[in-house]
């Protein structure tokens, strides 16, 4: 039986092998942070008590047991389980990897293929597995740590269940200390804060909880304790300023969204810093920078959205430190930048009204008349090309009849917008003139 607090030596046998590895659960329910898939209500739990499977995609971020789960899965029922990275594997792997499934099934045993980071194969390379999947040579589970619905083929996605994997949280991150202290069989040299700032610096991923406490145990000397300064010297490494899952996450981007809006660059600079220091997802960031772009600025000045989505581009090809001047960048020219929420609030106008009306056709002078009887109904008739028309504008109306002229978009005084406003009110004079 092992001593919890005794053994100053970690037992024999465990030369080379990763603390990660030695703690690989051997059964789905030992799982641990996955309780909604894993325990025993879970998806998979379900899945497995039914005694089939079908093609899945785990999306969730690192460390979170995509890849021990699909192990175990396959264990569980029998499969056969083949493993390939998208960032290794092109089609050569793919074809080896879909004819020995092939053969496999053959001989009356389906494959389990794991594949991670699945979002990484093309959309050409994505369509290589639909035949596979179809006729149950393989069933498919995809690990991804981005968003399935944006970096997915929609074929793909409609063969396969999306589960999510959450972040471990900070008990299911100590349940994890507990164990490997339990393996080792003594306790993190670490005074209470100390094992407090780990738990934060894992940042919710498993394996960078049992890599640190490796880390602390191979630098500690017989007898030392750590205190929060100690462990962050030893490990060189900074704990979040904030859990990305908790208010500090939500204050931070609703501070750089708010400056931004407020048109204070040294606020918006600030904050996006606090952000980058803090351990933010730098894509995260990305998104919200364009959101601020289309929301806030719109077409006051078109160059923005460009801009944001630069930023984000350069990021994924610099990387850190170097791509986080390109968020800086941009941040600072939305903050510069006119602001206008004149297209985010015709927009919304323009839904509301959809929904209300959503079931009217539109006017039959612009429809388009491809067949006798459509002509017939009149479709097409009475349109005006506006090309033909002086200063290219027919001035007609394209709403449905019984809606009449609606009018969502009204442009401020401000920016490249200024300009619109001045074209729209030219048409609408045209309009009048014309009795459009």
């Amino acid at each position: 039986m092992v001593d919890l607090f005794g053994a100053d030596q970690p037992p024999a046998g465990h030369k080379g092998r990763p603390l990660a590895d030695r703690l690989r659960p051997a059964r789905l329910e030992d799982v641990v942070g996955q309780e909604h898939l894993t325990g025993p209500d879970g998806a998979l739990t379900r899945m497995i008590r039914s005694g089939t499977l079908g093609s899945m995609i785990f999306w969730g971020p690192p460390g979170t047991g995509k890849t021990t789960v699909a192990r175990l899965l396959a264990g569980q029922t029998e499969l056969a389980f083949e493993q390939i990275s998208a960032v290794f594997s092109g089609v050569a792997d793919l074809k080896k990897v879909f004819d020995s499934a092939r053969l496999r099934r053959a001989n009356g045993r389906q494959t389990l293929l794991f594949v991670d980071e699945i979002h990484r194969f093309n959309r050409a390379q994505q369509d290589s597995f639909l035949p596979v999947m179809e006729d149950g040579t393989v069933v498919l589970v995809g690990a991804t740590t981005e968003n399935p619905s944006f970096e997915l083929n929609a074929a793909l996605l409609s063969r396969a269940r999306v589960l999510v994997f959450k972040p471990h949280s900070e008990e299911s991150i100590g349940q994890l200390l507990a164990k490997a202290e339990a393996e080792e069989g003594r306790p993190l040299p670490l005074d209470a804060q100390a094992r407090a700032v780990l738990v934060r610096m894992a940042d919710g991923d498993g394996r960078a909880a049992l890599t640190l406490a490796e880390e602390v145990w191979r630098t500690a000397k017989p007898g030392e304790m750590f205190d929060a300064n100690g462990l962050q010297d030893v490990v060189q490494r900074r704990a979040p300023v904030y859990d990305k899952g908790q208010d500090g996450h939500y204050n931070l981007i609703s501070a750089l969204h708010k400056s931004v809006r407020g048109s204070d660059p040294d606020a918006a600079l600030y904050y996006l810093a606090r952000m980058f220091d803090a351990g933010e997802d730098p894509l995260y960031i990305g998104r919200r920078l364009v959101r601020m772009a289309v929301e806030d600025i719109g077409l006051a000045d078109p160059q923005a959205l460009p801009i944001a989505i630069a930023a984000r581009d350069a990021y994924e090809y610099l990387g850190s430190p170097e791509g986080e001047l390109a968020f800086a960048q941009a941040c600072v020219y939305l903050a510069t930048a006119p602001k206008s929420n004149g297209v985010y609030t015709a927009f919304k106008a323009a839904m509301r009204a959809a929904k209300e009306h959503g079931s009217l056709l539109p006017p039959k002078h612009i429809l388009n008349a491809p067949t006798k009887l459509m002509k017939d109904e009149d479709y097409g008739s009475g349109y005006r090309y506006d090309h033909d028309q002086p200063d290219a504008f027919s001035g007609q109306d394209y709403f449905p009849e019984k809606l009449g002229r609606q009018k969502f978009y009204d442009p401020p005084e401000r920016g490249f917008e200024r300009e619109l406003r001045k074209r729209l009110d030219f048409w609408q004079k045209l309009r009048r003139e014309r009795g459009g």
